[in-house]
């Protein structure tokens, strides 16, 4: 009996050994798996959706090896599952040497650029009179026709009292017509002598306002020469005068676009006397006979600076007629040789 007892006591001792074995390690295991968790919550769940966590999948595994242990919540642990924290993970960022790289495929338009910039700097480019005179033939006139064997003789820079009523009273005296390009200054000061031109039977033209040299005016500036100028004559010989010589012929594209959209008409020369220099009249006469041909402008002064002597002009007047005239030449105003109207 007493042995039996002995037994009974034996056994129920190694079950209840047993039994607190086996408890230490399970709970010390549930320790280990909510420290990794929580772990892996820090370093996850800043970045993470909670909305994309599969809670059934994180809980799962865990609920299978041991219940969670008193005063632990179940909602608090809800860390993400490794796939789930691989795939939300941004692809990496290109390298800076790859991103150099891809706006290269973006600059083929640096070709057509250049060449376009070419371009703008060609149309830029001034031209010279002869060009403008080809680009605006209707515009710009250097000569009439080579067909008819007419000439213009034609007196710039006047009127003045020294030398205009002199050269008028030559060319009286050969009965032949002439053009003069006259400053407004100048028609303002001598308004009897301009129309004196007038009643004699010669035309006159535009010459500017005050001899300005007309590239080098602004826009303004240089449609105040023609205007000005203009006006004054308007109000001395009743019309616009549709002819304009620039002051040293000289002028730029951009004048003489303005020029043909106001229905002028630029009219320089081919035979230059060089007068100017102050030249005796052999010396004149020859400079023109030596230029002329059938269409030609020729170019003399009647009026210039106080140290300017024109006298070589006013003695080669006559001589000159003759000669042309014996060599078959009929002398003609500008709008008559250009079959032109002399107002605008």
């Amino acid at each position: 009996m007493t042995k039996w007892l002995w037994s009974i006591a034996i056994v129920g001792l190694l079950a209840t050994g047993c039994g607190m074995s086996k408890n230490k390690p399970y709970y010390d295991q549930r320790s280990t798996q909510n420290s990794h968790v929580e772990e892996q919550d820090l370093t996850t769940d800043s970045s993470a959706n909670n909305d994309e966590i599969d809670t059934e999948t994180l809980i799962s595994p865990r609920s299978m090896n041991s219940p969670p242990s008193a005063g632990t919540p179940t909602a608090s642990v809800q860390p993400k599952a490794t796939p789930t924290v691989i795939t939300s993970r941004p692809s990496p960022k290109p390298s800076p040497k790859k991103a150099a790289v891809q706006p290269e495929a973006s600059k083929k338009p640096s070709v057509p650029v250049q060449k376009n910039q070419g371009q703008a700097r060609i149309s830029l480019k001034k031209l010279t009179l002869s060009q403008l005179v080809m680009k605006y033939p209707d515009t710009f006139k250097l000569r009439g026709s080579a067909q008819e064997k007419k000439v213009a003789l034609t007196f710039d820079d006047g009127p003045d009292t020294r030398f205009t009523p002199k050269v008028l009273d030559a060319l009286k005296a050969s009965q032949v017509k002439a053009t003069f390009f006259v400053l407004g200054v100048q028609a303002n000061a001598h308004p009897d002598i301009i129309r004196r031109i007038v009643k004699e039977g010669h035309v006159i033209g535009n010459h500017s306002y005050s001899h300005a040299n007309l590239p080098k005016l602004t826009a303004d500036k240089f449609q105040s020469q023609i205007i000005s100028t203009e006006s004054v004559l308007q109000g001395l010989i009743g019309y616009a005068p549709k002819l304009i010589r620039p002051p040293y012929g000289a002028i730029n594209e951009e004048q003489v676009r303005w020029i043909a959209d106001h229905h002028y008409l630029i009219v320089n020369w081919n035979v230059d006397s060089l007068d100017w220099k102050s030249l005796n009249s052999d010396q004149v006469l020859n400079n023109i006979m030596q230029q002329t041909k059938p269409g030609s402008i020729i170019l003399q002064h009647s009026g210039g600076a106080d140290s300017q002597d024109l006298s070589g002009t006013v003695q080669a007047i006559g001589p000159l007629i003759s000669k042309l005239k014996a060599a078959g030449y009929t002398f003609v105003t500008v709008p008559e040789l250009l079959h032109v109207t002399k107002s605008k």
